[in-house]
């Protein structure tokens, strides 16, 4: 196993997959007692030899499980090395006293990684991020007969296939029907090209136009001033029950205002109509 151990720590996926692949194919498969007395030496002695041993033995599965991938247009290449990295994680946590095989083991490790691969760059927005989100999107292509849209019998179906509500199915549907746009038009399109349709010529924020921006600032001054010169015209009274009713973040009641001046609750209901009147007034002038 030596010669093909060395061979690997010359490549990469990346850097030359067929050869990549030649070279983990090339490593013999471990027997069930070689396995287990790997597992056991790292296990219990922590032995970093036989984690690598038992590390490199199961590459060709990792392979194989990112073929069945192929169809989310990612490279191959970076969903090995993902699966690679859940590998190691199952290695690392594997008891060999559970009575199963590491490969057995290993698979949903391998498949997490991989997963979370594919939903990080399958699209710029992510498609999925419940539980539910996720199911269906690992399992609505498999699901779908054909590439028509599904009808409403079968987007039940699929939905009690996989436990979840038929509106999550429609929603995922169409997730995965649309595409990626970029916002700025390709670089030397013309008109004639489509480029008048990319996104920045019709998503632009007008509510960030400097004009409007001074203009809304100078209202806003504007109408402060004007309701500090309408309050400054009222009597000591009416300002202090306005502020009361209106200024503070804990508003006092009608009845607590008539027992600080002596009068009923009714007068100053009065008295705050009547300085709200002169206030308004006061601001349409």
């Amino acid at each position: 196993m030596s010669n093909s151990l060395q061979a690997i720590d010359q490549m990469v996926p990346g850097a030359n997959l067929p050869a990549y692949i030649q070279a983990v194919s090339s490593i013999p498969v471990l027997s069930v007692e070689r396995e287990r007395e790997l597992a056991e030496d790292l296990y219990y002695n922590d032995n970093l030899d036989a984690a690598r041993q038992l590390v490199m033995s199961h590459l060709r599965f990792v392979v194989h499980i990112a073929r069945s991938y192929s169809g989310y247009g990612l490279a191959e290449a970076d969903l090995i090395q993902e699966g690679n990295v859940g590998l190691m994680k199952a290695v690392k946590r594997f008891n060999p006293e559970k009575g199963v095989r590491l490969v057995s083991f290993a698979v949903h490790w391998i498949k997490a990684e991989m997963h979370e691969y594919i939903l990080r760059n399958w699209r710029i927005v992510k498609v999925a991020t419940t539980k539910a989100q996720r199911k269906l999107f690992f399992n609505l292509r498999s699901a779908k007969k054909n590439l028509a849209w599904l009808s409403a019998e079968e987007a039940q179906a699929v939905a009690n296939d996989l436990n979840v509500d038929v509106a999550e199915v429609q929603r995922m549907e169409g997730r995965l029907a649309s595409r990626d746009l970029a916002f700025d038009a390709p670089v030397g399109a013309d008109d004639e090209d489509g480029a008048w349709q990319a996104p920045q010529h019709y998503l632009e924020d007008h509510r960030q136009d400097p004009a409007r921006e001074v203009e809304d600032a100078e209202y806003q001054v504007s109408s402060e001033n004007q309701l500090h010169a309408a309050l400054s015209d009222l009597d000591e009274r009416s300002r202090d029950i306005l502020a009361q009713r209106w200024l503070s973040e804990e508003k006092a009641t009608l009845h607590e205002l008539a027992d600080k001046y002596s009068v009923s609750a009714e007068r100053i209901r009065q008295l705050e109509q009547n300085a709200m009147k002169k206030l308004r007034a006061a601001i349409a002038a």
